[in-house]
C-alpha cells in the first residue's frame, strides 16, 4: 500500500514527468557519418561535435548500414563512393526499412544522372565535394527542422476517381498500381494539396518543405527532381501532367477533383 500511495502521488508523478522531460530536452541530435576517407571523416566529426551533435560513424558500405539500420540515428551523413557497398545501395536498403529517416548523401559525383539517382532512392539533400562547411551546417540544420515538422492535414488525398493518396501510411493508388512514397515526397504533396488554390514557387517549397532560408543562395535542383519523381508515380502520363502541373512563371499546382 505504501509502494502503490508512493507511486501515484502528485510529487511522484511530477518528479517522474520532470525527469523524463529533462532526459528528452537533454538529448543530443544523433548523427552517423558514412565516410571512408579519414581526412574528411575526422573534420566532419569534429565540426559536428562543434555544433552540438553526438557522432557516430562508419568507415565501410556494410558497417554503416549496419548501424544505421538500428534507428538509433536523428540524420545520417552517406558517402557514396564507399569499399564493400557504394552509399546508393545503403539508402536504397535503410529506406526498404525506414522510409523516413532523414539522409543527405555526400557525392563527389555532380552529374545530374548521379544526383537524380540518389534522390530517386530516397536521399532528402545531396552535398557535393569538396562542400562548404558553413553550407553543410545548414543543411543538415534544414533536414532536421523539416522531419520535426508535422503538416497538419486530411490523411486521404483524391486525384481523381482512379487515384488516391494515403499521407498517413506514405501510399495510394493509381488504377491498380500500389504506390509507394517517402516521408519528403508525401510533404510536398501535402503542402501542395493545402494550397492547391494557388501555385506554389520553387522558392517556396525550398522554404517550407527542405526548410532553407529565404535569403539563402543555394543552388539545388532538389525540387525539380522531387517533382519528376512524384509525377512518374502520381500521373497516367509523366509527360502529359494533369495533376502536378507547372504554372509557367509561377511554380507547381496540384490539380485536385
Amino acid at each position: 500500500m505504501d509502494v502503490y500511495k508512493t507511486f501515484t502521488s502528485p510529487t511522484a508523478i511530477k518528479q517522474q514527468l520532470t525527469g523524463i522531460l529533462n532526459g528528452i530536452m537533454s538529448r543530443k541530435i544523433r548523427i552517423l557519418v558514412v565516410e571512408d576517407e579519414a581526412a574528411i571523416r575526422t573534420g566532419l566529426i569534429d565540426v559536428l561535435v562543434y555544433h552540438g551533435y553526438e557522432v557516430d560513424f562508419a568507415e565501410e558500405g556494410p558497417a554503416g548500414l549496419k548501424k544505421a539500420q538500428t534507428g538509433q540515428f536523428d540524420l545520417i551523413l552517406l558517402d557514396v563512393m564507399l569499399p564493400g557497398m557504394d552509399g546508393f545501395e545503403i539508402c536504397n536498403r535503410i529506406r526498404q526499412d525506414d522510409r523516413e529517416q532523414p539522409i543527405i548523401m555526400l557525392t563527389a559525383k555532380t552529374s545530374d544522372d548521379d544526383i537524380i539517382h540518389g534522390l530517386s532512392l530516397g536521399a532528402d539533400d545531396y552535398v557535393a565535394k569538396p562542400f562548404s562547411v558553413a553550407q553543410l551546417v545548414l543543411r543538415i540544420q534544414a533536414v532536421l527542422r523539416r522531419a520535426k515538422i508535422s503538416i497538419e492535414q486530411q490523411h486521404r488525398i483524391e486525384l481523381d476517381t482512379d487515384t488516391y493518396i494515403d499521407t498517413q501510411n506514405l501510399n495510394g493508388k493509381r488504377k491498380d498500381e500500389e504506390l509507394s512514397f517517402t516521408r519528403r515526397e508525401m510533404d510536398i504533396l501535402q503542402y501542395l494539396h493545402t494550397h492547391s488554390d494557388r501555385p506554389i514557387t520553387r522558392d517556396e517549397l525550398l522554404s517550407k518543405i527542405w526548410g532553407y532560408a529565404k535569403d539563402l543562395d543555394i543552388e539545388t535542383r532538389t525540387v525539380d527532381i522531387h517533382v519528376a519523381k512524384l509525377r512518374r508515380k502520381i500521373e497516367h502520363s509523366s509527360s502529359d501532367p494533369k495533376f502536378l502541373i507547372t504554372v509557367r512563371g509561377a511554380g507547381y499546382r496540384l490539380n485536385i477533383k
